[in-house]
């Protein structure tokens, strides 16, 4: 039996999310109403990566239309992605809206059309579900009000759950090596344990993950391949060790160490680091990148960007140059920077702090996302604080700019999202910890514990 297609009217604020939302609805129509046009037609302008979108939905449109040689009266056949799938019809609604709506509701306002449209199709098609789909919550409620289907926009969803996400650390129960040690085999290489187990809970295991155990003999490494049921695995370097300090500091708990082991491989091209404020991530990431840049000469320069979204009221228009701009954007680069330039040989007086204060700035770059379209960074160390605000789209522009010999962290904390419209599921921080998990030159690890003072420590449990 045939499903029964249904009729899916889009809100702007889907397309602007997802240029290509016309293109997830398989075998179900599409209806686009005029008052969404405007509303594209208003927000095309300017630079943002919201006009963006809108113009290449714009185009995409008219590449629609161009195809149906100007005849849309009767809908236009949207290209199916993959072959096997039979898709519906664009349609442009274009009537003036006939429901008449319950007082108070203001049939001039772009939302209130939209339920008005609706309204129209679920009566002019008795036989199929018509459903609104916007990214406006408030929208949606109304909608439910008035007895409409109305939805989310979560075909670009990576997960259900954020809990769900991978975490890049795996507890082995108190019997695994009963379990897997009957056929391994252990070597050394340049000073390096490796170990080649075998057994069904290998399986599973992905390229840089960490496992570990906590019985009295504990035990810390990281999976370097998987081959079918057997796993090569290398026991990690201990950044808790005085001995191991990175740029003057140490690993405070087992999820830092594993950061830094990630931070500190030179086979690992990409790094994504999740946890709440306090958990030491820019600290690690920015003592990492200063070790391997200023004393192993590994990559020549540190570049420092973030999304410029502000938690209250905007502060306007900023004088100076781009570095001067970014400024109040970096407060967490200075503080850290504060923190590591403590932590350094002190003995050469006030004069030498300032000197080794200079260096490392000169060497920190700070950049905006705004200019970074174009760009080819050639053994560099980039640094993506904040990408919890960053959409999919904005996040793989930002990681295809990676040239030779250069290494992408990406830090973040995704219960503190502040771009509308994206969420815990729909983040570009969760769409990259999801697609790069099975790639061997990429590490993800969430750090759990904060590490800044029994005062946030207690502020956060408490408030």
């Amino acid at each position: 039996m045939a499903k029964k297609r249904k009729i899916f009217v889009l809100d702007t604020n889907v397309l602007i999310h997802d240029p290509t939302a016309i293109l997830r609805f398989q075998e179900h129509d599409v209806y686009l109403p005029i008052v969404v046009l405007e509303e594209l037609d208003k927000a095309k302008v300017g630079m943002s990566e919201a006009a963006r979108n809108v113009r290449q939905v714009s185009r995409y449109l008219d590449g629609l239309v161009q195809k149906a040689n100007g005849d849309i009266s009767s809908g236009v056949k949207i290209p199916s992605v993959t072959p096997d799938i039979e898709t519906g019809r664009l349609h442009f609604h274009m009537e003036a809206v006939h429901s008449v709506l319950p007082d108070g509701m203001d049939i001039q306002r772009p939302d209130n059309t939209l339920l008005g449209v609706t309204l129209d199709l679920g009566k002019s098609h008795p036989g199929r579900d018509v459903i609104l789909v916007s990214k406006d919550i408030n929208l949606r409620i109304k909608a439910h009000a008035l007895g409409i289907q109305a939805e989310d926009y979560t075909t670009d969803q990576v997960l259900d759950d954020a809990n769900l996400l991978y975490t890049g650390v795996e507890r082995l129960n108190g019997d695994f090596w009963d379990k897997h040690s009957r056929d391994m085999e252990s070597w050394k290489e340049e000073g390096r344990t490796f170990y080649r187990i075998s057994g069904p809970r290998v399986r599973n295991w992905l390229p840089s993950q960490f496992v570990y155990t906590e019985d009295s003999r504990s035990f810390e490494a990281v999976v370097r391949r998987v081959e079918g049921d057997a796993a090569v695995i290398e026991v990690v370097k201990d950044y808790m060790h005085d001995k191991n300090k990175v740029w003057g500091i140490n690993a405070r708990n087992r999820e830092q160490n594993f950061a830094l082991n990630l931070l500190m491989d030179p086979e690992i091209d990409f790094v994504t680091l999740l946890g709440q404020a306090g958990t030491g991530k820019t600290l690690m990431t920015l003592a990492a990148a200063l070790a391997q840049t200023l004393e192993a000469r590994r990559y020549t320069e540190i570049i420092m960007t973030r999304q410029t979204v502000p938690v209250g009221e905007d502060i306007g228009f900023l004088p100076g140059t781009e570095e001067e701009k970014m400024g109040p954007w970096m407060g967490a680069l200075e503080d850290n920077l504060d923190v590591l330039h403590d932590t350094g040989n002190t003995e050469h007086g006030a004069w030498g702090r300032a000197a080794t204060n200079d260096l490392l700035r000169s060497r920190i770059k700070i950049k905006s996302l705004n200019f970074m379209r174009g760009r080819t960074f050639l053994r560099k160390f980039l640094i993506i604080d904040e990408a919890q605000n960053l959409s999919p789209h904005q996040i793989k522009t930002l990681i295809t700019r990676a040239g030779p010999g250069s290494k992408i962290v990406c830090l973040g904390n995704i219960a503190q999202i502040d771009t509308p419209y994206l969420t815990e599921t729909t983040s570009g921080l969760t769409y990259v910890v999801d697609r790069f998990k099975p790639w061997q030159h990429s590490g993800h690890v969430t750090l759990q514990r904060g590490e800044r003072s029994r005062l946030a420590d207690f502020a956060s449990e408490s408030l």
